[in-house]
């Protein structure tokens, strides 16, 4: 029975998703010692920000497939340990980015209206009317530093107010930026120059951290209002703290810190500071979509499906949606090649050919060596570990694009010396269809059984191929015959209903003098 290990709380919808699936086990609070101990019997791990999943932990998880985070961050998670052991890493990328665009908008009208020090001394029976002036948001310019997806939905919201939006992210074009209506700037301290409210949206990565320090905060407005509420040390908390407190800016609005909770933290003395203890994904819906959106990525992975959330895989997580159609046929190919082709280790050659061969067929790519592999390893194969496994068993893969210049819209090639297989998606339900075998036509629908055949054209072995598989109770579904000339060489590819056993395949061969004949099961 699959087991997961829920390492950290997880909504109850989350839970009852993996539940209908598999073996749940809730152990929250484990340190990493009893994780070492428990690991073992699990299939996956989900955790969300507490639970550190190190690399003694996974070097401890025998069975251990994927873990999953039920959030966006990962900085709990050894990635690098993780994919050293094939171990897929998920989260729920989009889970929280409304309840984090809405915490941060909230951030900034409570700094900029004094609203919890009103509370405050409303609740100790002082009325402060007259010495809280706040600000007004409209007319002002406010720099958004990360227009990533959280931070485009900061701007979406912040454009109600009347605001000039400019904007500074190095992986943002200029066409982005102006259907985002944000003037895009080249660098942080351009921002800094010009804003008079500043939001910060970026991961937290060795070139991120600090990326808000003494030298900027000297170049904003005496006026400006700062707001952290994507990681803890995006502002360096230390300059943060002096540049409040000499007044180089007016406030600032933190949800995340860089040790959490911040145990007697300066900034938290300060009166123009707003906080809030990591709150972004705070809400019932934030909760319950990552929990739901984990527990399927979880799911999928477990089933051996491509999952987008992945991070450690050598694809984009997004993956065009033409690419993810002819993926299951890419994998299927793969495990088709592997059983007819009279393959030794030669280099293969993956073709697309088509509208496919504008994307980005990397996933694709991916799919195919799960194909190829999985027939030659006795571990899993994943799409994590696929091209590790591929390199250190010497398999050179290479991949060819070129215009559809075929019968056919699309087509996937794979390819080694003179030996092919190729196919395409047929009809509404994308049915997968084997067009192509060492380089002669067919049309045959992939199925669960079939039977591949090399042979010299003459007449009379259809007759034979039909007589012998009659006497052996095999019933044919589908036959397609492809030949050069007459007399040349011909391919014969049969769909039958149950598998041919190989005595049988062997009888077959000998009966019309075949070059090979091969058995071939597939998922399809």
């Amino acid at each position: 029975m699959t087991k997961i290990l829920v390492a950290d709380a997880l909504s109850q919808a989350g839970v009852d998703v993996l539940g209908e699936h598999y073996d749940v086990d809730v152990r929250t609070g484990l340190s990493e010692a009893e994780l070492v101990d428990v690991i073992g019997d699990y299939d996956a791990i989900v955790v969300r920000s507490a639970t550190q999943v190190t690399a003694p932990v996974l070097n401890a998880a025998d069975n251990l497939k994927v873990v999953a985070r039920a959030g966006v961050g990962l900085d709990n998670v050894d990635i690098d340990a993780a994919t050293e052991r094939g171990v897929l890493v998920c989260n729920a990328p989009q889970s929280n980015v409304i309840s984090a665009a809405e915490h941060a908008i909230a951030l900034l009208m409570s700094l900029a209206r004094h609203i919890p020090t009103a509370d405050a001394g409303l609740r100790q029976n002082e009325w402060l009317r007259n010495s809280l002036k706040g600000v007004e948001l409209y007319g002002k310019t406010v720099g958004v530093i990360g227009l990533g997806r959280i931070g485009g939905l900061v701007c979406e919201r912040l454009r109600a107010f009347g605001v000039t939006i400019v904007g500074y992210d190095p992986f943002i074009n200029a066409q982005r930026a102006e259907a985002m209506k944000v003037e895009l700037l080249d660098s942080v301290d351009a921002v800094c120059d010009v804003a008079d409210i500043i939001t910060v949206h970026l991961p937290r990565t060795p070139e991120t951290i600090g990326i808000l320090g003494a030298e900027q905060f000297k170049r904003m407005k005496p006026s400006a209002l700062v707001i952290n509420a994507a990681r803890g040390g995006l502002a360096d908390e230390s300059a943060l703290y002096q540049a409040l407190v000499d007044g180089e800016i007016a406030g600032a609005a933190l949800d995340v810190f860089e040790e959490e909770p911040p145990h007697d933290h300066p900034l938290l003395t300060l009166p123009n500071v707003v906080a809030t203890p990591h709150l972004g994904a705070s809400t019932v819906e934030a909760q319950d979509k990552a929990g739901t959106q984990v527990a399927e990525a979880v799911v999928a992975a477990l089933n051996g499906e491509f999952v987008p959330s992945a991070v450690n895989l050598s694809v984009s997580g997004q993956v065009p949606e033409l690419t993810k159609r002819f993926m299951p046929l890419a994998q299927e190919l793969g495990r088709l090649f592997l059983q007819v082709v009279p393959w030794a280790g030669t280099p293969v050659e993956i073709e697309f050919i088509g509208d496919i061969a504008e994307e980005d067929t990397r996933a694709a790519q991916l799919a195919v060596l799960r194909g190829l592999l999985a027939g030659v390893v006795s571990e899993p194969v994943t799409f994590v570990n696929a091209p590790q496994m591929a390199k250190s068993r010497g398999l050179e893969v290479s991949t060819i694009k070129r215009p559809g210049d075929h019968d056919w819209t699309n087509e996937i090639i794979i390819r080694s010396g003179p030996y092919s297989v190729g196919g395409t998606l047929g009809g509404v339900n994308d049915q997968l269809r084997l067009v192509e075998m060492d380089g002669l036509a067919l049309d045959v629908g992939l199925s669960a059984h079939m039977l591949f055949m090399r042979y010299t054209d003459r007449p009379g072995v259809i007759g034979l191929i039909g007589q012998l598989l009659g006497e052996s109770d095999i019933n044919i579904g589908s036959m397609q015959v492809a030949r050069t000339i007459h007399g040349g060489m011909a391919a014969c590819v049969l769909t039958v209903d149950s598998p041919v056993p190989s005595t049988i395949a062997h009888t077959l061969g000998e009966r019309i003098g075949a070059q090979s004949v091969d058995s071939v099961t597939l998922e399809a």
